[in-house]
């Protein structure tokens, strides 16, 4: 008896593209796809389409080989052309990133046709600081990991969980940092943060602060938008978050870190878990058997020890719980665009 079994391309993929790097996250899920064998189709948030047809355009010109539509582009709305795509039986796997409602709508969607489905959706990713970490590079990065493109990411260390005894110098060495970051248009000279993607969502992410420090916290840094064109808005930070403030628990998208205390590494743990996402979380500390025992602990897909945020090509990009299903980057990646075939043979 000869018994093998076949890896062959899934088929028709549709990769519906979120708005915050419209270009990157594109090309993370294309190239693994086409390098599969599958064809593809790609549909680019309705406010930020113009880098991807770029790109489309660049592809075709250049005559990389590509066979005639085994790469196309569709613009246009995200709730006509996305169930569209999602429930249509002639694709055969779906790969969205984007927020959680969208994620429940393409998978009830999909589930019409079990068609698979691979999603990166939200964050509410926190940093651990112990009193024992590098405080200084430890603030930079913080501010790094949320006001980063004004906070428009779904690996966001927006939550920051602090020892109580370094809580006021930390939270001081963040604000001072934060200070020196130059806000404006992304191709101005020194710029660190730009402009949230819409004024609309501006104004949601400014609502929902007032809502959360109705609720209690302590602004100290930021909290108001930038007058002028485009839609900027302070680097906001608050303090004395507690775990039932929206604050704490709901994902913004701008630049809005929370601040809470912890007493005990136990504390720690149960702040860091107590959300209903798991994407990225990051620990702050010079004690590896600590950093280690954490690690296992935290509930998310990926954990980053005295550095953050950071990911690579050939390490998985995957989020537990509402943060998501499935995988990006890494050889594990190229898995979803893959289905297997068991052989057997009668000798």
């Amino acid at each position: 008896r000869l018994n093998y079994s076949l890896r062959q391309p899934i088929g028709v993929t549709a990769h519906i593209i979120p708005w915050n790097f419209p270009l990157q996250l594109a090309l993370r899920s294309i190239a693994p796809a086409l390098a599969a064998g599958c064809t593809v189709i790609a549909k680019p948030a309705s406010w930020t389409p113009l880098s991807l047809i770029a790109w489309m355009r660049v592809i075709d010109e250049a005559k990389v080989g590509l066979p005639t539509s085994v790469l196309q582009v569709i613009t246009g709305s995200g709730k006509l052309i996305g169930d569209a795509l999602a429930g249509h039986k002639g694709v055969d796997g779906i790969v969205l990133t984007g927020g959680v409602p969208t994620g429940q709508a393409v998978m009830a969607k999909a589930s019409e046709n079990l068609t698979p489905v691979t999603l990166e959706l939200g964050g509410k990713g926190a940093n651990v600081v112990f009193p024992d970490a590098n405080l200084k590079y430890a603030a930079k990065a913080i501010c790094f990991g949320i006001f980063m493109n004004a906070g428009q990411m779904c690996w966001a260390g927006s939550r920051l969980i602090v020892h109580e005894d370094i809580h006021d110098e930390f939270v001081e060495a963040v604000i001072t940092e934060v200070s020196k970051w130059k806000v404006g248009p992304g191709m101005s000279e020194g710029v660190r943060i730009g402009s949230l993607v819409h004024q609309n969502h501006r104004a949601e992410v400014l609502a929902k602060l007032a809502d959360g420090l109705s609720h209690g916290g302590r602004l100290v840094c930021g909290g108001k938008a930038i007058a002028g064109e485009g839609a900027f808005m302070e680097a906001t930070i608050v303090v004395d978050v507690e775990p039932d403030n929206p604050l704490f628990y709901d994902e913004l998208f701008g630049p809005v870190l929370s601040v809470s205390k912890f007493a005990t590494d136990k504390e720690a743990l149960y702040l860091a878990n107590n959300s209903d996402f798991g994407l990225l979380n990051g620990i702050w500390t010079n004690n590896l058997s600590r950093a280690h025992n954490l690690a296992r602990d935290l509930e998310s897909g990926m954990v980053s020890i005295n550095e953050f945020p950071v990911t690579f090509p050939q390490t998985a990009f995957t989020g537990w719980k509402q943060s998501g299903i499935g995988i990006e980057q890494s050889k594990d990646a190229l898995r979803f665009y893959t289905k297997v075939k068991n052989v057997n043979v009668k000798l």
